[in-house]
Parts: C-alpha cells; sequence; structure tokens
C-alpha cells in the first residue's frame, strides 16, 4: 500500500536568484515557482519534511525564516507546528499569582516591576530552559516580576553569549529547541513570572548568516561595528523590515514572550522618515491589541535621546522603557574609584554624577563628554523615570571586562548593599543580573564555540588585542574558546546558602519587598527625588517621599540629620538612630521614615 505524502506549501523572498529556486526536501529537489504577486518572492508545493533552499543550481541554505535549525545554523530547517503546544490552561497556576486570569496568563505591565536577566547556558550547569526553569522559585521567591533571556537564536557549537546569532525565527537547540523555550515561559507565567526576550536586529553573527545569497538584507548605505549595516532604508528595505518584525512578533505570539529587549538600537541606521522602531512598535502594539496583553519593547541605546521612548503621537518612537548606562557609570563609579574609559566623566565627582541621574535621568543630556569628544544627549522628561532601566550590573558590564569579574570580587558585601538600595528604591525600574543578588563569586566571562577554527582563532587574537591595548598581558585574557571558561561562568548554586551570600540575599529580598508595598520608593517622578551628599565624607541619602535612603561610601563613620521623629525600616551593616540623628559605619545603608 502507497504511503501517503502530505504536501505542504513553501516559500521565500530571494530576489537575488536569478533564473530558479527549489526546495531541497529530504535531499529532493522541487522546483518553486515565481510569486506573479509579490516581487522577488518564489512559492510552491513540495512534500514535508526538513527542508532548504537552492538558489540557481548552488548549495542548499537554510530558510530565512526557519522556525527551527535541529541541525545548527547551517544544516537543512524544520517546520514548527506552534499549536500542537500544551500551555497551561486557565486556573491550573497555583495560587493565582499575579498576570493570571480566567482566560489563563493575561501578562503583567512593565511599570513597577523589577526585572532578573539570565543566560540560559550559565545559568544552571546544565544550561537549558529546563534547568533555568527549576531555579524560578528562587526568582519568585526574591520579588521580581520578570525575567528578561538573553539571546536564543541559533549560533555556532553549544556555548555562546547568544548576540552572534542566525536564524531570527528559532530557538538554539542545545538549550532545548522551540518546546523548551515554550516550557519555560509556560513555566514561568504559571508562576506568575513574565518573560522578556533580549533580540539582536542589528546585525547577525559571522558564522551561518547566509541572508546575503537571498537578497539585500544588508546595505553599503551604512556602517556598523560589525560591518555592512542591515538594510532599513536603502531599495528592498521593506521586505527586510517587515522579516524582522515578523520575528519579533512571532516571539511575542507564537512563544508567548511578553516583551522584547532590543539590542543596541544606536546601530540601526534608518534614514527614512518613518523609523523602523516606530514602526516595530507600532506592530507590537497592534498585537497587544489582538491578544489582550500588555506587550512592550525595551532598547538597549547609548543615544540618550528620549524620542525612543517618547510616544508616537508626540514625535517619538514609542518604545517602553530603555537601558540606562548614565546611571549605571555614575553608581559604578561610586562604589569602586574607578575611571577608566567611558566611567571618566562620572568619575571626577562620583556623587554628584550620581545625584544628578537620580533626579535628571541622563548624566549626559546634552553635556559636554570626554569619551566620546563632543556633547551628547538631550534633556529626559522627568516624569517618566520608569521608562529608563537602573541597574548595578548587567551582561554587558560584567563581560566586557577583560576577566569577566563582578563586582562582588573587590567590594565588601556592605558596599554591595548600599549599590542594591540605589538601585532598587530609584525611581527607574530595576534589574539584576543573575547571581548579583547574592554576591556571586563566580565570574562571568566573554565565551564562544565556534566550530570554524579560522574564526575561534580570529576571536581569541582580537580578544587579547583589544585588552592589550589597556595593558593586559595576552595569557591574563581567558581564552574565550576554552571550555573551562564558560564553566567559571556558570553559578554556583551553592552559594546563597553560605555566608555573607545569604545575608546580602535576604537583603535584596528585603528592598524588593518594601519597593512593591511602599508606592513612594517606586514613584518614577524624577523631579519629586531630592539628593543631598558630601563628597568629602562619602555619604549620600536620596528623598523618596516619606522615606530616606542613606549610604555611607566613605572612610569614616558619617553622621546625618534625617528628622526626629523618624524610624529605621530596614538596613545593612552598623548603623545608630537617636534623635533624629542617623551615624553609619562604612559601607552601611539604611532606609528611614520620616
Amino acid at each position: 500500500m502507497a504511503r501517503m505524502v502530505r504536501m505542504v506549501r513553501y516559500e521565500v523572498w530571494a530576489p537575488y536568484a536569478a533564473e530558479r529556486v527549489e526546495v531541497a526536501v529530504d535531499g529532493a529537489r522541487h522546483p518553486l515557482a515565481r510569486d506573479a504577486g509579490r516581487a522577488g518572492w518564489w512559492q510552491g508545493e513540495a512534500p514535508a519534511g526538513d527542508y532548504a533552499f537552492v538558489l540557481d543550481g548552488g548549495r542548499p541554505l537554510p530558510d530565512p525564516r526557519s522556525p527551527r535549525q535541529p541541525h545548527g545554523p547551517d544544516g537543512a530547517s524544520r517546520a514548527v507546528d506552534h499549536a500542537a503546544f500544551s500551555w497551561s490552561a486557565a486556573g491550573s497556576a497555583a495560587g493565582g499569582p499575579s498576570g493570571w486570569g480566567a482566560s489563563g496568563w493575561h501578562g503583567r505591565p512593565l511599570p513597577g516591576a523589577v526585572l532578573y536577566e539570565l543566560h540560559i547556558g550559565t545559568f544552571t550547569a546544565a544550561g537549558t530552559f529546563d534547568a533555568a526553569a527549576r531555579h524560578l522559585d528562587h526568582v519568585v521567591e526574591l520579588g521580581v516580576d520578570f525575567v528578561e533571556l538573553m539571546p536564543v537564536c541559533p549560533f555556532p557549537g553549544r556555548h555562546g553569549w547568544g548576540y552572534d546569532g542566525v536564524s531570527l525565527w528559532a530557538v538554539h537547540e542545545p538549550y532545548g529547541g522551540p518546546d523548551g523555550l515554550k516550557r519555560f515561559v509556560d513555566a514561568a507565567h504559571r508562576k506568575g513570572l513574565g518573560v522578556i526576550l533580549d533580540v539582536v536586529h542589528n546585525h547577525l553573527g559571522p558564522s551561518g548568516n547566509h541572508l546575503p545569497q537571498f537578497g539585500p538584507y544588508f546595505t553599503e548605505r551604512h556602517h556598523t561595528p560589525w560591518g555592512a549595516a542591515v538594510n532599513l532604508d536603502a531599495p528592498g528595505s521593506d521586505e527586510v523590515r517587515g522579516y524582522l518584525i515578523g520575528s519579533a512578533l512571532a516571539w511575542l505570539r507564537d512563544y508567548r514572550i511578553d516583551g522584547l529587549r532590543l539590542d543596541a538600537v544606536h546601530a540601526l541606521a534608518d534614514d527614512r522618515a518613518f523609523h523602523f522602531l516606530a514602526e516595530l512598535a507600532r506592530e507590537v502594539d497592534r498585537l497587544a491589541v489582538a491578544t489582550n496583553r500588555p506587550l512592550f519593547l525595551i532598547a538597549e541605546s547609548d543615544l540618550n535621546d528620549p524620542r525612543t521612548t517618547t510616544p508616537r503621537e508626540a514625535g517619538g518612537h514609542g518604545l517602553a522603557a530603555q537601558w540606562s548606562d548614565d546611571f549605571h557609570h555614575a553608581l559604578h563609579c561610586a562604589l569602586t574609584g574607578e575611571s577608566q574609559g567611558y566611567y571618566g566623566d562620572f568619575a571626577a565627582e562620583p556623587l554628584a554624577a550620581l545625584a544628578r541621574t537620580l533626579t535628571r535621568g541622563f548624566f549626559h543630556d546634552g553635556t559636554w563628554s570626554s569619551f566620546r569628544g563632543r556633547h551628547h544627549g538631550r534633556p529626559f522628561p522627568p516624569e517618566h523615570g520608569h521608562r529608563l532601566l537602573g541597574y548595578l550590573q548587567t551582561h554587558d558590564q560584567i563581560g566586557n571586562r577583560a576577566l569577566g569579574d563582578r563586582i562582588s570580587t573587590s567590594l565588601s558585601p556592605g558596599r554591595l548593599a548600599c549599590g542594591a538600595a540605589l538601585v532598587l528604591t530609584s525611581p527607574f525600574t530595576p534589574m539584576l543580573f543573575m547571581g548579583e543578588e547574592w554576591g556571586a563569586a563566580t565570574p562571568w566571562q566573554y565565551f564562544t564555540d565556534h566550530t570554524d577554527p579560522n574564526l575561534a582563532e580570529a576571536v581569541r587574537r582580537g580578544r587579547r588585542r583589544e585588552f592589550a591595548e589597556h595593558g593586559w598581558a595576552a595569557d591574563a585574557v581567558p581564552d574565550p574558546q576554552e571550555p573551562a571558561t564558560v564553566l567559571r561562568s556558570v553559578l554556583d548554586w551553592t552559594e546563597p546558602g553560605r555566608a555573607p551570600h545569604t545575608e546580602l540575599l535576604i537583603w535584596y529580598r528585603t528592598l524588593i519587598r518594601l519597593r512593591h508595598e511602599l508606592p513612594e520608593l517606586s514613584d518614577p517622578d524624577l523631579a519629586a527625588v531630592r539628593v543631598e551628599f558630601d563628597a568629602a565624607a562619602g555619604w549620600l541619602v536620596v528623598h523618596r517621599g516619606r522615606y530616606r535612603v542613606a549610604v555611607n561610601l566613605g572612610a569614616k563613620p558619617a553622621t546625618v540629620l534625617l528628622g526626629s521623629h523618624g524610624e529605621v525600616v530596614a538596613a545593612y551593616g552598623t548603623h545608630r538612630f537617636t534623635d533624629g540623628t542617623l551615624t553609619l559605619d562604612p559601607d552601611s545603608v539604611a532606609v528611614t521614615i520620616t
């Protein structure tokens, strides 16, 4: 009896194909026809199976819109039936956590939330979605509202940060593939956690990127640190924009992701009147209405341009928020005393820089930037502090150091507690980096797993050459390709149960609880924030309504007058509060109410 062959429709945008396009299914090639209604598109029916496209008789190439790459970035593509996944039904979430309603998960808004950035490959020793999901109770007990996953698109090998990804619609197989990501998202939602996904639209990785063979996905009109820019405004850019927007919507729709973090949007070169970011935000807003969920976009941008988060009707791009490196740099300098590179402007008067960012959002809001050699930025609207993410550590600020060393390796637990208090009581949307909450001693280093030996050697040499310019010996910089580099970066989950990590973890939980319980501590109005400090003595006090957050970063005990009717709400380190006078030992912090 003959076996029934299931036929499916294949289509691909391949304007660079001069004569013919075929789809290769399980080794057999089937011709596609030009689509008369869509320039550059080819379509047709062929048997279902693992497939690749063949342009003008060349070698098989994976589908640019491949939903799955089971054999890696260079292998054949595979269809995914998203309807086949069994999502948790309404009422299945124990205890009915926030975000659940009668119809199931309905999402949660970004304003008022606390975020937790994590990397699937190093969050656990197994490095998979399923293993990460088993630690979500820790995240819930911490009190955060969203986990932000670093990129999960396919990249060469097993280990990597994810920013060299390709196949922008697919999921890295070693992490668990499409169903693994869905299981993670479903598990997070059942516990009341939203999920944000980091996506990269400004470039593709150097290995496994086959898009240039299909069409004008890149343009020489603009250049970025990675070479020719993604084509957002040259001929053919309508299709490229549609490709990127389609990928973004697929994460939000098919994987039920709640929001996207957009990597380095300052590298999205676009001279069109309707900027790509505004178009993407518009489509995400439309999907939010269609799905009845609050979906949002967060940008990484170093432009210090408030238009990124200004609503479209007011002339902006309409993103919900952006990362705020200025606040990080000011806080980092105040805590560590470092002054190299872009820290220079902040290190001159670190407490003044910290006060400026807490009350103005951007440090550089039209001021001179010595690092850039020019004036930089524009003023940020003071009523919208929640549109800036504030953080003490991120994957970039740790991993882009030569040794990938966390500040916990050089600062006392008390000093870490001071930094945590300033982040978690700030007018910004706070974000933590995995392990920060217990002062993880493990580094988070730059690691790759390139399968091309020439590329691997180029990355190794490039990394060491970069830091040699700053005085580092080549053998002191970890080899990105060495397996030990990624192993060193895996969190040690025994640390939270040991001193001094346990005490710091309790402090983080306390601060997040207070932020959720006391509206003044999450008030996003920058104009309502008042900061006092004594640069010589090293103390700083942030006024948040009735509350005061006092830190002593100096070398000697500091005395601060806070009012006769106050009391200490929470503290880390040694403090004394008598008749309205607060005395803090070095590296101590107190939250008081007056």
